[in-house]
């Protein structure tokens, strides 16, 4: 595997630390087994806000927002 720094003038110490960076998620991929899916992030999970209580349609639904408060 071969990685080009494309832009920038990186320091030896912050190269290092993308390295590690880069190495811990290829040791935490292939830690997986082969036919599991990827753990879903939770920041994209659905449920983070179907969870709260979505307005009512009706003669004023055009003046609430989605969020509601």
């Amino acid at each position: 595997m071969t990685i080009k720094v494309v832009r920038g003038n990186p320091t030896p110490e912050e190269l290092a630390a993308a390295l590690a960076v880069v190495r811990a998620r290829a040791v935490a991929a292939s830690a997986l087994p082969s036919g599991a899916p990827a753990p879903r992030d939770s920041w994209s999970d659905p449920s983070r806000i179907a969870g709260r209580r979505v307005p009512q349609p009706g003669r004023s639904a055009w003046a609430r927002t989605y969020w509601p408060s």
